[in-house]
């Protein structure tokens, strides 16, 4: 009887401890759900405001200034303030900010994300929901000019770089590191053994961007992107006329394509091959440059850990800023280069050109302006 009675007190004992342990896990459950979604400390997701920091600080932090910063909240507000289940949606403002924050450091830094009152799996998201909202805009940011005066004024402007006339854009490719889409798709390996996107872009003579396709799996050579690009079917319809890019040796000589002599012989060759180095050598410092401003594409954290799709729409993200950071005053060549930024420059086949009307209208260029 007394080892029953004992039984008995000892059940009780052990059911009140475990109500009593429930009853603190619940509050425990709900707090760790709080910082899981909504960051460390319990923040209010507003409690940060652009106008409690320095300039200095957002630059350093986020990589641009606040009136910049403002500008995207009004661009993209309406866009990431959809409609949420949660009961508490993280504000564009912070979205905004949590994505600047990777595309400039190449990281979901537990500080930037303790910064602005999130955890890192928040800030993931916001790089996706901001990165899609910008997507959604690139042709707005990223086109050729359309009226006769700023078309007249972009040959003007690569004119007085070097003397080349007649240039719309100057255009070349670019790879960016991705991680390995899966073991069997090779289609993304390129020439060094590494995964990547290849990106075809044109800038004019200030370095904004004019076109970027950023998908290209980065086994096909620039020639093949070229080929298969929209911007090549664009300039075959005569979209951009009296006029032509330039591009290098990797590229073939179309009519509205020039690309240097292989093996300049006359004086005025000599002269077209470098005026065509330097006005082309403009894109190249864009590369440089949009690498330098947004590190999550320079490599130094390491490849973009995303697929294939996602890494191609971050890329013309960060794209899409540069033009509009030109817009807003932002110099392309104040960025300060740091870090790992160039990535050796690729081997190619020089392309020989079977365009007769291409050489001729080369040949013209050559008696016309630098004989």
């Amino acid at each position: 009887m007394q080892v029953t009675a004992l039984g008995k007190d000892l059940q009780q004992e052990l059911l009140q401890e475990l109500t009593q342990a429930l009853a603190m896990a619940v509050p425990i459950a709900i707090l760790d759900c709080d910082l899981l979604l909504y960051g460390r400390g319990h923040r209010t997701l507003d409690r940060f405001k652009l106008e409690d920091v320095t300039d200095e600080y957002l630059v350093s932090m986020y990589g641009f200034p606040r009136q910049f910063i403002y500008y995207l909240v009004d661009l993209l507000g309406a866009t990431l303030s959809r409609p949420t289940q949660r009961s508490r949606a993280i504000s564009p403002e912070t979205q905004i900010l949590a994505a600047l924050g990777f595309y400039t450091s190449g990281s979901f830094q537990t500080r930037m994300g303790d910064a602005i009152g999130i955890s890192q799996a928040s800030m993931s998201r916001c790089v996706a929901n901001v990165t899609e909202a910008l997507v959604e805009r690139a042709s707005q940011f990223i086109h050729f000019p359309e009226d006769e005066a700023s078309v007249q004024s972009l040959k003007d402007d690569f004119y007085g770089l070097a003397g080349m006339p007649g240039v719309l854009g100057v255009i070349d490719c670019t790879h960016v590191a991705i991680k390995a889409p899966n073991a069997e798709d090779l289609s993304y390996v390129n020439r060094k053994g590494l995964h990547s996107l290849n990106c075809l872009m044109v800038c004019d003579a200030r370095g904004a961007l004019l076109s970027a396709e950023t998908h290209w799996p980065g086994s096909l050579q620039d020639c093949t992107v070229l080929q298969q690009a929209a911007l090549n079917s664009q300039f075959e319809a005569g979209l951009h006329k009296d006029g032509w890019l330039l591009g290098d040796s990797s590229f073939f000589l179309r009519t509205w394509l020039m690309t240097p002599l292989h093996i300049p012989e006359t004086t005025a060759e000599y002269r077209y091959n470098m005026a065509h180095s330097a006005t082309h050598s403009v894109i190249e410092q864009t590369f440089r440059t949009i690498r330098s401003r947004f590190r999550c594409l320079d490599g130094s954290k390491g490849t973009l850990q995303y697929s294939p799709e996602k890494s191609s729409h971050i890329i013309l993200a960060c794209c899409v800023l540069h033009n509009i950071s030109l817009e807003h005053g932002l110099d392309v060549w104040s960025s300060p280069a740091t870090g790992q930024m160039e990535q050796p420059e690729e081997e190619y086949e020089q392309m020989e050109s079977l365009d007769s009307e291409a050489c001729r209208i080369r040949r013209e260029l050559l008696l016309t302006h630098f004989s």
